[in-house]
């Protein structure tokens, strides 16, 4: 283990948006319950497809979809806010 420094430009919340050493942009850090938690979405996605239903397939998708739309708008707001520009092409 290494201990070193970051900058943290939200909350220390479950999905804190930090800047490691010698990195251009920083990142999310997702605690590991909430990745599990994503792990899980996306495995009831499969399963649903396995099964063939679409509907729910889509509905968990959407679910998924949005959370990670609101992480991501977590993320550019926080760059935003300290003038760092956006690392990507944001969809409209």
């Amino acid at each position: 283990m290494e201990r070193i420094e970051v900058e943290l430009f939200t909350d220390a919340g479950n999905d804190a948006v930090v800047r490691l050493p010698l990195r251009n942009f920083p990142g999310v850090l997702i605690q590991g319950d909430s990745l599990s938690v994503i792990r899980d979405d996306v495995a009831r996605i499969v399963k649903a497809c396995d099964q063939g239903d679409a509907a729910e397939a889509r509905e968990e998708a959407a679910f998924l979809l949005s959370s990670l739309d609101e992480l991501l708008a977590r993320y550019t707001a926080a760059l935003k806010a300290h003038d760092i520009p956006i690392p990507f092409h944001q969809a409209p």
